[in-house]
């Protein structure tokens, strides 16, 4: 039977939308959240992933993002302003929405399944505020 696992994950971090017509194109930050669902058929142990292998699948990412201002590479004069004072920045080439922050997380969370793994469907859910979210789904 196809069982699914969630589990939830905080962090801080700033950025920008600079071609945003409205207030998100001011440097702002968010309290984020993401949700990743695993869905595949329970191992011998009852488990389709152990909630601690969860949690150290996903950690890297999360020290990578957590109190860094992530920023597109396409908004140069910023980056360099941010690089130059030495503060933590995460680099992309994507506008840095939640629904693209999805997709990063996503392909992230599928890239670092072990070989062995028994996942068929990877959901990750980004909260930037209480009300607001993106999800983006893959079948593997």
């Amino acid at each position: 039977m196809l069982t699914t696992i969630s589990k939830r994950f905080r962090w801080e971090m700033g950025h920008r939308l600079p071609n945003h017509p409205g207030l998100c194109r001011n440097i702002h930050g968010h309290s984020y959240a993401m949700e990743v669902r695993l869905a595949g058929i329970p191992n011998e142990n009852g488990m389709v992933m152990d909630y601690f292998d969860l949690t150290e699948l996903v950690r890297p990412l999360i020290e990578q993002l957590d109190h860094c201002f992530i920023i597109n590479a396409a908004d140069a004069e910023l980056l360099m302003f941010l690089q130059h004072h030495g503060m933590k920045t995460v680099v992309v080439d994507f506008a840095t929405t939640a629904e693209n922050l999805a997709e990063y997380a996503l392909r992230f969370v599928v890239n670092a399944l072990p070989q062995s793994h028994a996942i068929q469907h990877v959901t990750v859910s980004i909260h930037e505020t209480e009300k607001t979210s993106a999800r983006v789904e893959l079948q593997l």
